[in-house]
């Protein structure tokens, strides 16, 4: 498979199966089980495993694509796309052959669990624990927010480290261990289908095995492989998010009109400048997204700064787009057929997903002043 079949794949799924089924995904709060069973059955959840173990062979770039495209039709199945390629892209570093070739196979779908209720949104301290016990390692711990909670079939976890100096440890601990528990279910105000749940595990045993890395190097982990992940990928949600506001409303507006007038509201120059500033937004967007997956390829010296600033940016973009596509299509927009408050409602959740804007302000602000993040 190479990125322009992944795609026309992908674009064909969506037209089949993601945006007809996303409006009852967001209307009941489902997981979007149909939508990751065509992923799995195309091929698409081993699109970043090597092809030596069954996968496509793809990188960042193309996950990036992907989910991106998948977020114009279903912000949920967006996020449970890009949270197991976040997990996956781990498990390709450091997982063994036989789960790296579950996961190319689609036998895995993967998902991290870093937050935690005692240290928020700062996902590099983890509070939960690991302590060895002859050839186990028992867990406890209380995650705040684990995307695909009761659906994923292992987690990409951290803890603090079993024996090791250091801020945290990273371990693939399987759904099915004796005492991990969800926390009942989402019910949110967007990406409602991405069965993201607290979880709990007390006195959970798993194979000391099952450590991926080095026991303490978790942060390594999280901010070489992890981080460039996941903020690229939550920042192709918002993109899609946005285009899928540009043409919703775009759309409305060239369709509804004055009939005493005998115009439409795309016949307004202010509706018209207003969806002229969505669509700047989004571009500027769209090419700094771009820009890190460029400066990633590349081992660019700026690249870790655009992946500080790229989720910020698309997570706030999307806020100002989104909000946007609501007031040009004004009362009609308060209706879900319209299709442009979905978008709304899911993204809202980028700016709180750790890292938070406000947290990315912050990392960004040391960085240009040339202090340490941490």
């Amino acid at each position: 498979m190479n990125l322009d079949t992944a795609l026309s794949t992908v674009d064909r799924l969506v037209a089949d199966v993601v945006a007809p089924a996303a409006p009852e995904v967001d209307r009941l709060g489902a997981f979007p089980a149909a939508s990751m069973a065509a992923l799995r059955e195309a091929g698409l959840f081993g699109l970043i495993s090597a092809t030596e173990v069954g996968g496509a062979g793809l990188g960042l770039r193309a996950a990036a694509q992907v989910v991106e495209r998948l977020a114009r039709a279903c912000g949920s199945t967006a996020m449970v796309t890009c949270m197991h390629y976040s997990g996956a892209a781990v498990l390709e570093k450091l997982g063994s052959t036989a789960v790296r070739r579950d996961v190319a196979a689609g036998r895995h779908l993967s998902t991290l669990a870093f937050s935690e209720a005692g240290s928020r949104s700062h996902f590099w301290a983890p509070l939960s624990t690991a302590r060895r016990s002859g050839d186990q390692v028992v867990l406890d711990a209380r995650k705040s927010w684990v995307t695909s909670a009761s659906r994923a079939t292992a987690y990409v976890w951290s803890s603090r480290p079993a024996s090791a100096e250091g801020f945290s440890s990273i371990w693939l601990v399987p759904a099915d261990a004796q005492g991990l528990a969800v926390q009942g279910a989402f019910d949110g105000l967007g990406l409602r289908g991405n069965d993201s749940s607290p979880m709990s595990a007390e006195g959970v045993s798993i194979p000391a095995a099952n450590l991926l890395g080095e026991d303490g190097k978790g942060f390594d982990v999280m901010m070489g492989v992890v981080l460039p992940t996941f903020a690229t990928l939550n920042a192709a949600c918002s993109v899609g998010l946005m285009e899928a506001s540009v043409t919703g409303a775009a759309g409305w507006c060239g369709r509804v009109r004055h009939e005493h007038l005998g115009t439409s509201l795309a016949d307004l120059p202010t509706i018209r400048a207003y969806l002229a500033r969505m669509k700047l937004r989004a571009d500027a967007t769209r090419l700094l997204w771009m820009d890190t997956i460029d400066a990633l390829e590349a081992g660019r010296a700026d690249a870790m700064l655009r992946v500080l600033e790229v989720k910020a940016a698309a997570g706030e973009a999307a806020l100002e787009v989104t909000s946007t596509g609501m007031r040009v299509c004004g009362g009609a927009a308060y209706r879900r057929e319209v299709g442009v408050e979905r978008a709304f409602r899911d993204a809202q959740a980028a700016s709180v997903m750790a890292p938070t804007t406000d947290q990315l302000y912050d990392f960004i602000g040391k960085a240009v002043c040339g202090l340490p993040l941490f």
